[in-house]
C-alpha cells in the first residue's frame, strides 16, 4: 500500500514537501512516480524516479521547480515542490510499477492522494 501525505493550502510562491510511504516489501525494486489531478481535468504524470534514485523524470511544466527523491531505507518517496503556482492545485497521487515505461504509461499501484491547493 502507498500512503501520500504533506498536502495543504499554500500561497503562490510557497513550497511543500509531499511524502509517500510504502508498506510493501519490494519498494527498493520499484520505480516510483507522482501524478496529479486538477479539478475537472484528467490525471497527469508529474515525476518519476528509478529504483536506485539516480534516474529521474519530470513533466516539462514542473522542471526546475519540483524534485523527486527517495529513501529506500524508509520506503519513502518525496516530491519537493518550490515556487508553487495556482495551476499546481490538484490532488497528488504517488504510484509505483516495475519500470519507468510502466509508470509513465499507467502504474499498477496507486496510493490515495493528498490535496495541494495554491492560492493566488
Amino acid at each position: 500500500q502507498l500512503q501520500a501525505s504533506g498536502g495543504g493550502l499554500v500561497q503562490a510562491g510557497d513550497s511543500l514537501r509531499l511524502s509517500c510511504v510504502s508498506s510493501g516489501r519490494d519498494f527498493s525494486r520499484l520505480t516510483m512516480g507522482w501524478y496529479r489531478q486538477a479539478p475537472g481535468k484528467e490525471r497527469e504524470f508529474v515525476a518519476a524516479i528509478g529504483w536506485s534514485g539516480l534516474t529521474t523524470y519530470y513533466q516539462d511544466s514542473v522542471k526546475g521547480r519540483f524534485t523527486i527523491s527517495r529513501d529506500n531505507a524508509k520506503n519513502t518517496v518525496y516530491l519537493q515542490t518550490l515556487s508553487l503556482i495556482p495551476e499546481d492545485t490538484a490532488v497528488y497521487y504517488c504510484a509505483a510499477d516495475t519500470s519507468y515505461a510502466a509508470v509513465r504509461r499507467w502504474p499498477d499501484y496507486w496510493g490515495k492522494g493528498t490535496l495541494v491547493t495554491v492560492s493566488s
